[in-house]
């Protein structure tokens, strides 16, 4: 049986268009950690209690170092649901996506769990010239597309559902 989570991330923009992308190296909590698998967006679990907003804000404090106020998160701009497996677990993400805008912030990895740690994810910004030409997997599996239509202007129409 599957474990449902629902789940907040960001798209975080810098002023030059890039995102902030992190890379998932880890299959399960027992497995050393190997290649980058994919890059994917900043986010989380929602806590017990926590709003989506909030949790997305938390999930950026704790994983890249960056604190927000959750009012600030434009959003919310995409929904994805994404079944896989991660330590011989079926995972039922139910991810909904927010945007930070004109960030400029060096990454700090301190306020990650034990397991976050343990997966030693690298990060990078990338230009969506990038994230097209990369010969690399992202999630949502969309990005490429999806990505250039959030530079352009505040995102103003109900979410998206991608990866359908």
């Amino acid at each position: 049986m599957s474990w449902v989570r629902p789940t907040a991330r960001v798209l975080v923009l810098s002023p030059d268009h890039r995102v902030l992308l992190l890379g998932a190296r880890l299959t399960g909590p027992d497995t050393p950690p190997g290649d980058v698998l994919f890059w994917y967006t900043p986010g989380g679990g929602v806590e017990d209690g926590e709003s989506l907003r909030v949790a997305a804000a938390r999930e950026l404090a704790e994983e890249v170092g960056l604190v927000v106020d959750p009012a600030v998160l434009e959003g919310p701009v995409w929904l994805r649901r994404h079944v896989g497996e991660f330590g011989g677990r079926e995972i039922d993400s139910r991810e909904t996506f927010f945007v930070l805008r004109d960030v400029v912030h060096e990454v700090d990895a301190g306020g990650r769990t034990a397991l976050e740690l343990l997966g030693d994810e690298p990060h990078r910004w990338w230009s969506a010239d990038e994230v097209a030409a990369g010969d690399v997997a992202f999630a949502p599996r969309e990005l490429a597309g999806l990505l250039p239509q959030l530079l352009t202007e505040p995102w103003s129409g109900p979410p998206r559902v991608v990866d359908a």
